[in-house]
């Protein structure tokens, strides 16, 4: 999913836009004077855990969503059949239980839920919405993504070739669930997880159609249903009573900011938020003054930069992999000042069944990669005399600015000022747009796995996935993914061919992988809950408390 400004108020997500993602509005340098100090009581009265989300989100049609900003909130709201636990483990959800004989053909059973409109939630609810996902009239950027996981003839309906309900996904009665693949995926629950498979209301969207999930029309599965949502200012969402394990759910209201982490920092220690990212020019601070209340883990994102491999000057690969040899990863770490691991694959090596890998040119020395990137684009027709100029996209944010900025500086620096980019921001949602349509050169970006297996991030590089904004293809790189869920392959068979797809991405610079992200936030002493050990980062509010 794209990181975007991180899916949380959080890491530095929000600021390149990751799923890859990027910010809204504009930051201000975060000041602060003196020791930083925060409360660690719990205020009189507090009934609200209120979030810096980064920037507005995009939609709350889980059907719509693509980017982590929309689908945090989007969690709270909506489960699906499955959901993830604090560790990150898939658990049960609207499906009380799964199984399979052959990984083949998937039962889900749901359990006894309601929407918040009182009414049964149903498998013909879920059907619904697999369809709806698929459907070219929804036009939905996951589009492709039960082709992905193998459904009997998902391309051809996200094609128009064939009618909805020729989808291999069956109600067998109201409560019982079928889905049909045409190879065995044993990782298919965990990709139930995606907002964008939950199940939805028929009956309201038909109703209401794009102003379904207006605050007055709205109808919810999750712990919370939508109260009031004021554009560039607040999503308020309260306990929605109608929920299944409403009784086990603490806190009463959560309201998401759409701030980023330099705008809310303050807001953070004057007791304004519960719930706020640390920019890195306050890093070092917050790790002296509030070194209790900063929470920091891995985070299973990859930043990279997106070249749109169609059109000139990225169609040529020997100027892909010249910029990427002309980065010092390590200082963008030290920019960013989070720990942040250089990457040097788009798989990070912590997902699960991953191995690592590396381009050759990896490890030559600065003096050798310069050398050989200035050979490169010399090769394709670029020097002194005829610089290679093209348009830098990112997503309107400090972070995001300053490090266009730093990436500049080291093209210059190390590919003897043959490099000149012009550096263009947009805000959130029109950076989306703008990428979702290919009118860019370059752009910044960022990925967050969908769920926690190679093939959510290699995936979107395959030549039919809808998530392929850079329009990479080749044909070996697709076939070895399809390989991947043949017959009789083991887990091991499974690893060493995910890092054959990564040999080859490498060896195209389908992307320019940066670093692997790192959550780091700071969380107020008397919320329980945010501890950090999901790598996936799907953060679920029913989980956490107030502490009395």
């Amino acid at each position: 999913m794209q990181f975007k400004p991180a899916l949380l108020a959080t890491a530095l997500a929000t600021v390149l836009g990751l799923t890859a993602c990027g910010n809204s509005g504009s930051d201000s340098q975060a000041k602060t004077s003196g020791d930083a100090k925060s409360s660690a009581t719990l205020p009189a009265g507090k009934d609200t855990l209120i979030i810096a989300n980064g920037s507005e989100p995009a939609t709350l049609d889980p059907t719509k969503s693509q980017d982590t900003t929309s689908s945090a909130i989007i969690r709270q709201m909506f489960e699906g059949l499955v959901s993830g636990s604090e560790k990150g483990e898939t658990v049960p959800g609207l499906a009380s239980k799964w199984e399979t004989a052959d990984n083949k053909v998937w039962t889900f059973t749901l359990r006894d839920a309601k929407w918040s409109n009182g009414e049964p939630i149903t498998a013909h609810d879920a059907v619904y919405a697999l369809q709806r996902l698929t459907d070219p009239n929804t036009a939905a950027e996951y589009q492709s993504y039960l082709a992905d996981a193998k459904v009997l003839n998902a391309e051809k309906v996200a094609a128009g070739e064939l009618p909805l309900d020729a989808l291999g996904v069956k109600a067998l009665d109201d409560k019982t669930l079928q889905i049909t693949l045409t190879e065995a995926v044993p990782y298919l629950p965990d990709m139930f997880t995606l907002p964008v498979t939950f199940p939805v209301p028929k009956s309201v969207i038909e109703k209401y159609g794009d102003k379904w999930i207006d605050p007055a029309n709205i109808v919810v599965s999750g712990a919370y249903k939508l109260k009031e949502w004021t554009v560039n200012s607040h999503v308020t969402l309260e306990r929605n009573g109608e929920y299944y394990d409403n009784a086990n759910t603490s806190i009463e209201k959560v309201q998401f900011l759409p701030i980023t982490p330099a705008n809310g920092i303050n807001r953070y220690l004057a007791g304004e938020l519960d719930v706020n990212g640390i920019p890195p020019e306050m890093i070092d601070k917050m790790r002296k003054d509030l070194p209790e209340e900063m929470k920091s883990s891995e985070k299973l994102c990859t930043y990279y930069l997106r070249p749109n491999t169609v059109a000139k000057p990225f169609d040529d690969p020997r100027v892909r992999q010249a910029l990427s040899m002309g980065l010092d990863r390590e200082i963008v770490a030290e920019i960013l000042k989070r720990d942040a691991p250089a990457a040097f694959q788009f798989t990070p090596t912590i997902t699960q069944n991953m191995l690592e890998t590396k381009p050759q040119w990896a490890a030559l020395d600065r003096e050798k990669r310069n050398e050989q990137a200035i050979a490169l684009l010399a090769e394709a027709g670029y020097n002194a005399q005829n610089p290679l100029k093209f348009e830098f996209l990112y997503s309107t944010s400090e972070t995001g600015k300053m490090l266009a900025g730093a990436f500049g500086s080291m093209w210059q620096k190390n590919l003897a000022n043959i490099v000149q980019p012009t550096l263009n921001n947009q805000e959130w949602k029109t950076f989306l747009d703008t990428t979702n349509r290919g009118k860019f050169s370059l752009s910044m970006a960022g990925w967050c796995a969908d769920y926690n297996e190679p093939s959510s991030f290699l995936n979107i590089l395959k030549t039919s996935s809808s998530n392929n904004a850079g329009k990479y293809s080749n044909p070996q790189f697709d076939a070895v993914l399809e390989n991947a869920l043949k017959a009789g392959t083991t887990d091991e068979d499974r690893a060493q061919l995910y890092k054959q797809a990564e040999e080859i991405i490498a060896k195209d610079t389908a992307v320019i992988p940066l670093y692997t992200a790192v959550t780091v936030r700071l969380v107020k002493p008397y919320v329980n809950g945010f501890d950090g050990q999901d790598p996936m980062d799907h953060f679920l509010v029913k989980n956490f408390s107030f502490k009395k």
